[in-house]
């Protein structure tokens, strides 16, 4: 069932981190209203959850995001001091469990993940081979997430160069698009303030001034779980923001800017774009909230579309 969609349809999962979860509310009320994508292209947190739709485990994948706590959640941050704060071994072998050795052509529906060479800065189509490196790639948030290495080149964060995939999309092979992007109400999120000072890390004459730094930028994430845990004394918000709201914030405004400039060339049929300003790029274990969000506002963009007759590209920001 198409809902007056022309031809084979995609959905182009935008990148979010924990925002992520939203996808899987779309998805679910996309699949309520009858509207089963062929095509499903992800970047970032959107190739992880578009992976495990196109592999028929999405139920699976809900239940588990559930019943993330955040005990649990920091349970699966690997520490790293090279690339960036997080390995994301221990995510990738708990999404491995549902997801097995499958490559990336051997799932039930035609899935592609968007990465980003290092070097170059060349957008990367990951759409065939092991999925789970492929995925793996698609998630290397600069910074906080170490690179991965696939076929000789240093793979980073798709959102870099392509937040909400719609070309690859079509590259696929779908004649309609529908766009699910989870940045762009974050120009007028609130930011949390700062958080209480990091400890000072002693670090031998002989290390390099990069190794201190990635020390204390270890310690400032460590200062920022602790007070998610309810360690810490709340932070002052007539501070400035956070190392860490800094970063996703940069991240966030480039991403925004490069998706407005490529939808202005390529829009999608349909356009989705969940109310999430109040949600931090680690707030994983607002599984429940974000997975309402999404399926709220690809509600208000479903009956958005169908009083207009499916005219045209429709935008709508679920509320």
């Amino acid at each position: 069932m198409s809902a007056g969609f022309d031809g084979r349809i995609g959905i182009a999962l935008g990148s979010g981190a924990a925002r992520g979860w939203a996808h899987v509310g779309v998805l679910r009320a996309l699949r309520e209203a009858g509207i089963e994508p062929e095509f499903v292209c992800g970047t970032s947190s959107g190739a992880l959850v578009g992976a495990l739709y196109a592999a028929e485990r999405l139920d699976a994948l809900e239940k588990w995001a559930r019943q993330l706590d955040r005990r649990q959640i920091f349970s699966l941050f690997d520490f790293s001091l090279r690339g960036g704060l997080i390995k994301a071994r221990k995510v990738l072998e708990a999404v491995g469990e549902e997801l097995g050795d499958a490559t990336i052509e051997s799932l039930p529906r035609r899935f592609a993940a968007v990465a980003t060479d290092l070097a170059t800065g060349r957008e990367i189509w990951l759409r065939s081979g092991a999925l789970l490196p492929a995925l793996r790639a698609s998630i290397a948030l600069p910074g906080l997430v170490t690179p991965v290495q696939i076929d000789g080149r240093w793979m980073v964060d798709g959102g870099l160069v392509n937040a909400v995939p719609i070309s690859l999309c079509r590259a696929l092979g779908a004649d309609s698009v529908i766009a699910v992007d989870l940045n762009t109400t974050l120009l007028r999120r609130r930011f949390s303030g700062a958080m209480p000072a990091a400890p000072v890390v002693e670090v031998p004459q002989e290390e390099h001034e990069d190794t201190a730094g990635m020390f204390n930028g270890f310690q400032e994430f460590l200062t920022d779980m602790r007070e998610r845990l309810g360690g810490g004394d709340a932070a002052d918000r007539d501070k400035p923001p956070s190392f860490f709201d800094v970063i996703a914030n940069a991240i966030n405004i480039m991403q925004v800017r490069i998706t407005r400039s490529r939808m202005a060339g390529d829009p999608p049929e349909l356009l989705i774009t969940p109310q999430l300003a109040d949600f931090s790029i680690y707030d994983f274990d607002r599984a429940g909230d974000a997975i309402e969000a999404g399926h709220r506002a690809a509600n208000r963009a479903l009956s958005a579309w169908r009083e207009s007759g499916a005219s045209g590209p429709e935008r709508i920001e679920g509320r």
